[in-house]
């Protein structure tokens, strides 16, 4: 029985995780890298064609996105997932593969004007479509057989809808071993769906560290904070523009601002309009609905019982179209406006930011993790200008954040989780989580609670029969595409703006833990001042 770590090692996307036992070869998730690519990625140690199956914790392209490409390789086993998780991909690994078509299209009319080859996309809307004949659709705590020796369950962990963790039991020469893969574990008290549930036993446990190194505070009303964002927009005569997931943080919103209107939250703009600019967050709007009866939580279920659908309200519009989405910007109506995509990296959000970003009476409200390297991001960390369809848009507009607002659990959900095993497992494995962030949870694990936690770089490989490590994994970063100068500068002078802008992200980082600590408990200041204080004195003598 073999484990070897692939993709989301030190990294927050691109999951992929391989085992080698019974006879058998299994992906744990097959993901899309997405944002900044810290470091490279080993290849899968065997053939496409030698996959016989994946196990897919949920839809989220940085989990499933390059399962088309996995079947355009040669892949013809069977992929198991939750039955939700299933809808979603039919819907969402289509839309990839679309985004895939179109920037082959876009660069292959530049490169015919350069005379170079054409580009080829990662995979079609046809390859989309065909791997989905490979989905095998599961009920959560079903118990699956999957071959002699392998059997899997799938745990809601609360995360988007079809979200999962998995318990795979490997039996192999009368050995047993239990691996638990946490996939994304989600946030408490979210809207619509379930709050994580628990798993008790593994002898290993793979689990994300997305939000390892912090906090998100008290739980604040989003429906109130919502809705003063949508009044000061409105009284300003601008557009609230939220670039959102369109599977899960679109749902999210639509819920919230169905009950601001219920109770008429925002005053004098009688039923104000909002705009879904995004044809995958309408099909996956429908999907939520499709899978109510499985995964809505109590008070989205009432709802419905009442015969309330909780994600509809007066004054919705749904643009599906192109026209339908270049219209809203013509409409000077203040409005609210939903697109896609959430880390503002594609999709028709950048229409709507083109057209809002530089007015200043316009809002843009970001309500999810923006990855570092995206326009998101970005403009989040305050750019005074981007780039968008080759112009420079000022940023004038009021740039806010619903504080949060997170489908990840934060630090002391992750601990929350990993502390309802009974027993501490042989080991855990932290990945999902950006450089510094699996290394600092890591530690925090071991140090701080007394568990043998590894964070391993990918091609890492262990024996989970005794839990050797075979290979430690290659740590080889990436180096940024563009550098100043590049065509003079040495390999010496690379690295070195490389860590110049490491040091840079690292500076931000500071900042944002010192002003998430500010108002907490005066131990947790001061431990934290100590801290720093602690290093300064060492760098500084």
């Amino acid at each position: 029985m073999k484990l070897m770590f692939l993709g989301a090692d030190h990294e927050v996307t691109g999951s992929c995780h391989y085992i080698e036992a019974c006879g058998k070869s299994i992906l744990l998730d097959c993901g899309m890298e997405q944002g900044r690519d810290t470091y490279e990625n080993q290849e899968i140690p065997v053939s496409a064609a030698d996959i016989d199956y994946i196990f897919l914790s949920h839809a989220h392209i940085d989990h499933s996105g390059l399962i088309p490409l996995l079947y355009k390789n040669g892949f013809t086993g069977k992929i198991y997932a939750t039955d939700a998780t299933c809808d979603l991909c039919r819907i969402m690994l289509l839309d990839s593969a679309h985004i895939q078509e179109f920037e082959a299209q876009w660069r292959n009319r530049k490169a015919k004007r350069a005379g170079t080859p054409p580009f080829e996309p990662l995979y079609t809307t046809e390859e989309a479509m065909a791997v989905m004949e490979h989905f095998v659709p599961c009920d959560y705590m079903e118990m699956v057989e999957v071959s002699e020796g392998i059997r899997l369950r799938f745990t809601d962990v609360g995360h988007l809808l079809g979200s999962s963790s998995m318990e795979i039991w490997l039996t192999e020469n009368d050995v047993t071993k239990k691996l638990v893969f946490s996939g994304d574990i989600g946030n408490t008290n979210q809207p619509i769906i379930h709050d994580p549930r628990y798993t008790l036993e593994a002898d290993y446990v793979i689990m994300e560290s997305t939000y390892g190194d912090r906090f998100h505070g008290e739980h604040p009303d989003y429906v109130k904070e919502l809705a003063r964002e949508i009044q000061e927009t409105l009284d300003a005569g601008g557009n609230l523009v939220i670039p959102s997931f369109a599977v899960g943080r679109t749902q999210e919103m639509l819920y919230f601002i169905r009950e601001i209107k219920e109770k008429g939250l925002v005053k004098n703009h009688a039923n104000f309009p909002v705009y879904v600019d995004s044809p995958l967050a309408i099909e996956a709007t429908k999907i939520f609905m499709e899978n109510r009866m499985d995964c809505f939580d109590t008070e989205a279920m009432a709802l419905v019982k009442a015969g309330i659908n909780p994600l509809e309200f007066p004054g919705l519009h749904l643009a599906v179209t192109a026209e339908d989405s270049t219209a809203i910007n013509f409409d000077r109506t203040p409005k609210v406006i939903l697109s896609a995509s959430g880390m503002c990296e594609a999709g028709r959000i950048r229409h709507h930011l083109k057209h809002n970003l530089w007015r200043p009476e316009c809002t843009i409200l970001f309500v999810g993790y923006q990855a570092i390297g995206t326009l998101g991001r970005n403009i989040v960390e305050g750019a005074p200008e981007v780039r968008l369809f080759g112009e420079t848009i000022e940023v004038n507009a009021r740039v806010r954040q619903l504080a949060g607002v997170s489908g990840h659990a934060d630090k002391k959900g992750l601990l929350n989780w990993i502390h309802h095993f009974t027993e501490k497992p042989q080991k855990v494995f932290v990945v999902h989580g950006e450089d510094q962030v699996c290394e600092d949870f890591r530690r925090c694990l071991a140090e701080e609670y007394g568990f043998k936690a590894d964070a391993p770089y990918s091609g890492a490989c262990y024996d989970l029969t005794s839990g050797a490590l075979i290979s430690a994994g290659v740590k080889i970063p990436v180096i940024p595409k563009a550098y100043p100068h590049a065509k003079a500068a040495s390999e010496g002078g690379k690295r070195a703006m490389y860590l110049s802008a490491q040091l840079d992200e690292a500076g931000k980082r500071l900042l944002r833990i010192i002003g998430q600590n500010k108002g907490g408990a005066n131990r947790d200041m001061e431990k934290l001042l100590k801290q720093i204080n602690g290093l300064c004195d060492k760098l500084e003598s």
